[in-house]
């Protein structure tokens, strides 16, 4: 997948959690084999709570919604909450935290202090634990015990059960996602690749005869695997189907890797070869009953605002698919016709926090978005939500430093490593980003999807906490948990390691965190190998490369003798395995 970035941006505010106006969001937590468990919540007259666990058995991530309830509002929080076990806290990001015994202190961090009435705030920590992990029963915002008057205390999860064919707020809710079993049986095939082998992953179709299957990395075909989803689903009461769709023509213009089958000016048959099939077997009324996630075509969008000219990023291929009109074409034509079908739910790519994390390619990407929904008929109906950092590397969320940080008064902005961008990980990219395209036209309840599947940087390389303050760089590099030499190398990254393991409604706006890139999958290779697929060696996966204008001329990071992409690649597996963060138990 090419993961490239534009011309830096001018200096930018910090992008920060939204404050929601919803109520209190129910969430719920993935664990192996797509089975989804109900998480505790507080129900209140003046505040309300949600907390959300994910737990890797000898740790947890925390995760935490106050709501305002009241009719004023909150100008400075406390929360106040105890657990029953030894759950013991080692950081916690987007508040003060503090734990004296069992009682676990949570301080608004200045910038949030204000919550508006009927609004929400989140932050989050992680925690080890031995023995028993139960949840708290009772929470206290400024001394007021939530749900004091309507019980407080954790409370069954909602029934989003619909009619066949109805669309839900958030299809990963409540629901089991389907095991490829393709990419299960070559997890399991590794050493301890045993213990996640059970993940959701995505199904990829990046090319015509993905569809049919039968040929190299893609030996089951899309109606077998969504035959073999209907046979998982009778464990469950929703079930999700996730699938990639992922060959416009002159695909991944800025980059050689993944480059696809159709030329720039194929069109027609992108159309009528590839999509029109696609939308057929998915329309099939034997598949009703599934919830269809559909990831509508990694790489695109996004090269056509920080990679043409005039920018120094330009490439020849990026300009001629702007001038053509194709991507754009391919799209629109791609979220109608799937868009259609009633149980699919389109989610467009969106790139990633270093690539478009700028203000001027933040805007502007969503202006993009927003014309191709909407050309030749379509409508922003059709696009359900949009996800980022697919097939990428960076992180989630970064632990231990943020936008506002300064160090002798100078804004981490400014470091070598933020480089004037306005976030620091995907998750407040996300969430800024949503805002930005409802501004620009979008749905006010589209969801956003983030993929973990490589983005955890666990190890030992993996900071314990804030870095020095003797230098800007010097805090920032040793704060980082992104090890990568650049946020935009995206090419096989050397020290990665597995993510937070999927889950529905992690943080406010955010659909769930997906497995979308299958761990161990190549993302291309740097030497020529003969292939039917399209495919061509890139420099940026070649790890003696020192870089280019989309990466600021760093090195790749690149790990050696990768295979196609797409094709398994065990040495990376297996380094991200050794990385994974929460770790594998």
């Amino acid at each position: 997948m090419s993961r490239t970035r534009g011309l830096r941006g001018r200096p930018a505010t910090r992008g920060r959690l939204a404050l929601l106006t919803a109520g209190a969001m129910a969430a719920t937590a993935l664990g192996t084999g797509g089975m989804l468990y109900g998480t505790a919540s507080a129900a209140a007259a003046a505040c309300s709570v949600d907390y959300t666990t994910n737990d890797w058995g000898s740790g947890f991530t925390a995760n935490i919604t106050i709501t305002n309830e009241g009719d004023a509002p909150l100008n400075g929080w406390t929360l106040t909450y105890d657990y029953s076990g030894n759950q013991r806290l080692a950081q916690g990001w987007n508040a003060v935290w503090s734990q004296s015994g069992a009682r676990v202190t949570v301080e608004d961090a200045g910038w949030n202090a204000t919550v508006a009435a009927g609004a929400s705030v989140s932050a989050g920590a992680n925690f080890s634990y031995s023995g028993t992990n139960t949840a708290p029963t009772s929470f206290s915002v400024n001394g007021v015990v939530c749900g004091e008057d309507g019980g407080g205390g954790p409370t069954d999860p909602p029934d989003p059960t619909d009619p066949p064919g109805d669309r839900v707020d958030n299809p990963y809710e409540n629901a089991g996602v389907y095991v490829n079993p393709d990419w299960s049986a070559n997890a399991a095939a590794e050493p301890g690749g045993d213990a996640i082998a059970n993940e959701p992953t995505a199904v990829w179709l990046d090319r015509r005869s993905a569809i049919t299957g039968g040929s190299a990395g893609n030996s089951t075909g899309l109606r077998e695997h969504l035959d073999n989803a209907l046979v998982q689903a009778e464990e469950h009461e929703n079930f999700v189907f996730q699938v990639v769709v992922y060959n416009l023509p002159g695909r991944d213009c800025a980059a050689l890797a993944s480059q696809g089958e159709l030329g720039p000016n194929d069109i027609d048959i992108y159309k009528t070869e590839f999509i029109d099939p696609i939308a057929e077997i998915l329309g099939d009324p034997a598949y009703a009953d599934l919830r269809i996630v559909t990831i509508v075509e990694i790489d695109s969008l996004p090269n056509l605002v920080t990679n043409v000219s005039p920018r120094e990023t330009a490439t020849e291929n990026c300009d001629e698919m702007l001038a053509n009109g194709n991507y754009q074409e391919g799209i629109s034509y791609a979220l109608q016709e799937l868009g259609a079908i009633p149980n699919v739910y389109n989610y467009v790519d969106a790139g990633h926090y270093g690539w478009i994390g700028w203000d001027d390619n933040l805007t502007a990407s969503a202006e993009l978005f927003h014309e191709t929904a909407t050309m030749n008929g379509g409508s922003v109906d059709n696009v359900h939500g949009f996800i980022v950092n697919t097939a990428n590397y960076g992180p989630t969320v970064e632990p231990y430093y943020t936008i506002n940080d300064t160090v002798n008064g100078t804004s981490v902005r400014q470091s070598s490593w933020v480089d004037w961008n306005r976030y620091v990980d995907n998750q407040s990219f996300a969430q800024g980003f949503r805002e930005e395209l409802i501004r620009q036209g979008f749905n006010s309840d589209i969801g956003m999807l983030i993929d973990t599947s490589r983005n955890g940087w666990g190890g030992p390389d993996r900071p314990t906490g804030p870095g020095p303050t003797t230098s800007l760089d010097a805090y920032v590099d040793g704060s980082r948990i992104d090890g990568r030499y650049q946020a935009g190398n995206w090419c096989n990254q050397a020290g990665a390691g597995l993510g937070e393991r999927p889950q529905a409604d992690p943080a406010p706006g955010i659909d769930a965190y997906a497995w979308i890139k299958p761990p161990g999958e190549s993302d291309g290779a740097s030497e020529y190998i003969e292939n039917p697929e399209g495919k061509l060696p890139d420099e940026m996966c070649d790890p003696a490369y020192e870089g280019n204008p989309r990466n600021n001329y760093n090195m790749s990071g690149a790990l050696p003798d990768a295979p196609l992409s797409g094709h398994w690649f065990s040495a990376q597996f297996q380094e991200l395995l050794a990385n994974a963060y929460p770790p594998v138990n």
